[in-house]
């Protein structure tokens, strides 16, 4: 039996059929018309409670709204505010805005807070700062370099990766200093799904080591030893060692940084006795442009972060055997520039 409370003319039907059944309309809307028909057809309260998810209130609400002001009582009484168009001007006012510090002290804006004080929407701003590629929560760092022979130095070695001289050998050369032999307190709670690997905050250290790690830029192998301590006798005594590995009298460049240990009178003697080596240094604040800089940021990846050491002499040999490990299936690194458009000021 249709329900007493709600009787609907012809045309009523009609108009409510059509909005229920609407795709471009307000899916409220739609929801509002099919639960009027429903109620006209005798559905009770808690029908609607299991088809729409209404409680009893809602439904008497707009039951009460129709029989009130029929149809046009479904529509919503409070439109919103009238949508924001982002125009150019308002563009570049989010923009310019986004380059100013914020009044209250913070170091960068957020879309809310950038929002709130423009008095616009925050997806408005999130659109803006994705069309002008801006993440104001992202910081870079970068080193200046203020050596005045900066392009000269960068060229040299530069030109030792792209163009070696033929039959000669390259060699990207650095140290990695004091090293922790670092051994977890707390038991390692293992890889497990949904869970990553945890380890105890507290530790023990059980003393320290420095690498000497030489990166044939050509074969991409290593040639690592390390030392209890970094001084320019074990800086030698590892240039010697690297030289005696290589074949008598063939010409070897050695690509290394400005540190105090490469350029001492013991170093100054080593390279008279050994005329076929040549120290080629990169530029101060330039040790990106050393390529073994590369090999020392992946051995930390693979290492020496997460490891768990008993000794100095558990992180020798487990360095040890990485290198060994490593060469045997070496490659050079090669460079390349993403995105050539990016340009330092």
């Amino acid at each position: 039996m249709p329900s007493i409370d709600i009787a609907l003319t012809t045309d009523e039907r009609d108009t409510l059929e059509r909005l229920a059944r609407a795709r471009k309309d307000r899916a409220d809307l739609a929801m509002r018309a099919q639960a009027i028909l429903w109620l006209a057809e005798g559905a009770s309260y808690a029908t609607l409670t299991d088809r729409l998810g209404w409680s009893s209130r809602t439904t008497a609400t707009w039951k009460h709204r129709f029989l009130a002001d029929r149809v046009d009582g479904l529509r919503s009484r409070h439109r919103g505010s009238k949508p924001r168009v982002l125009t150019p001007t308002l563009e570049a006012r989010i923009l310019a805005r986004t380059r100013q510090a914020p009044a209250d002290g913070s170091t960068h804006w957020s879309t809310r807070k950038l929002a709130k004080a423009l008095h616009i929407t925050h997806t408005m701003v999130a659109t803006v700062w994705q069309r002008a590629r801006l993440k104001p929560h992202r910081l870079d760092r970068y080193t200046r370099s203020t050596d005045p022979e900066f392009e000269p130095k960068a060229a040299d070695v530069i030109g030792l990766y792209l163009e070696p001289p033929q039959h000669a050998a390259i060699f990207s050369l650095d140290e990695k200093t004091a090293i922790q032999a670092l051994d977890r307190l707390d038991p390692v709670l293992p890889l497990s799904p949904g869970r990553a690997e945890r380890h105890g905050f507290e530790y023990y250290r059980h003393g320290t080591l420095s690498l000497y790690a030489a990166l044939n830029t050509q074969t991409g192998e290593v040639i690592g030893d390390t030392a209890p301590r970094h001084t320019s006798e074990e800086f030698v005594a590892f240039l010697t060692a690297l030289v005696d590995r290589q074949p008598r009298r063939r010409p070897i460049h050695i690509i290394l940084d400005n540190l105090a240990t490469h350029k001492t009178q013991k170093v100054r003697t080593f390279l008279a006795d050994h005329p076929h080596v040549q120290l080629h240094f990169t530029p101060t604040y330039s040790s990106w442009l050393n390529q073994v800089e590369l090999w020392f940021a992946k051995i930390e990846r693979d290492v020496i972060a997460r490891g768990i050491f008993t000794s100095v002499t558990d992180l020798k040999r487990k360095i040890m055997r990485y290198i060994r490990r490593y060469n045997r299936d070496a490659k050079p690194f090669r460079w390349s520039y993403a995105d050539p458009r990016r340009r330092i000021a």
